[in-house]
C-alpha cells in the first residue's frame, strides 16, 4: 500500500518581513491623515479666496465714497467763495445753508467710509490668516505624501530604511496638521477706534 502522501506544510514568512505589516498600517493612517489635511486645506483656501474678493469690493466701495466726498468738498468751496463774494443777503444766506449741508454729508461720508475702512482691512486680515493657516495644511499634506511615497518604497524594496525615514517625515506632517488644526491661534478682528474727546 502506498503511503498517504501529507499535506506540506505552507513555510511562514520570514521573521525580517514581519514589519512590513506595520508598513501597511502606518501608510493607512498617513493617508487618511493627508485627506483631512487635503480636505481643510481646501477649506481655508476657499475662505482666502472669498476674503480677498469680499475686500476687494469693500475697497472699490470705500473709493466711491471718497469720490462722492471729493466732489462735495469741492461744492463746499465753490459756493463757500460764491457766498464770500455775495452782496444780497438772501442770497448769502442759501449759500451758507448750502454749505452746512455739504459739511454735514461731507461728515456723513468720513462715518461711512471708516466702517467700510474697518470691514475691508478685516477682510483683508482674514484672507492673509486663512492664507497663513492653509499654508500649514499644505506643509501637513507634503511631508505625508511623502512619508506614504517612502512607505510604499520601503514595501517594495524590502529596505526598512525607507519606512523608518517615512515616518519621520510622516510625524513633521502630523506635527504642521496638529498645529494648523488644533494649535493655531483664532483669528481676531481688529477692533474699531474710538476718536478721543478733546
Amino acid at each position: 500500500m502506498s503511503e498517504a502522501k501529507k499535506p506540506e506544510a505552507t513555510p511562514a514568512a520570514p521573521a525580517s518581513d514581519a514589519w512590513t505589516k506595520w508598513v501597511a498600517l502606518s501608510t493607512t493612517l498617513l493617508a487618511v491623515a493627508a485627506a483631512f489635511s487635503t480636505l481643510k486645506g481646501g477649506s481655508f483656501s476657499t475662505q482666502t479666496q472669498l476674503a480677498t474678493v469680499s475686500a476687494s469690493n469693500k475697497w472699490s466701495y470705500f473709493q466711491s465714497k471718497s469720490l462722492k466726498q471729493t466732489a462735495r468738498e469741492t461744492e463746499r468751496e465753490i459756493i463757500t467763495t460764491i457766498a464770500a463774494g455775495a452782496t444780497n443777503p438772501e442770497a448769502k444766506a442759501v449759500a451758507l445753508a448750502s454749505i452746512a449741508k455739504a459739511e454735514k454729508e461731507i461728515k456723513r461720508y468720513d462715518e461711512e467710509k471708516a466702517a467700510i475702512k474697518l470691514d475691508a482691512e478685516t477682510l483683508d486680515l482674514r484672507a492673509s490668516y486663512c492664507q497663513a493657516r492653509g499654508g500649514n495644511f499644505s506643509m501637513a499634506i507634503m511631508f505625508l505624501q511623502i512619508a506614504i511615497m517612502l512607505s510604499a518604497i520601503a514595501a517594495l524594496m524590502k529596505k526598512k530604511i525607507f519606512w523608518l525615514i517615512g515616518l519621520v517625515a510622516g510625524l513633521i506632517g502630523i506635527g504642521f496638521l496638529s498645529y494648523a488644526w488644533v494649535l493655531y491661534p483664532e483669528f481676531t478682528p481688529p477692533v474699531a477706534k474710538v476718536a478721543s474727546a478733546k
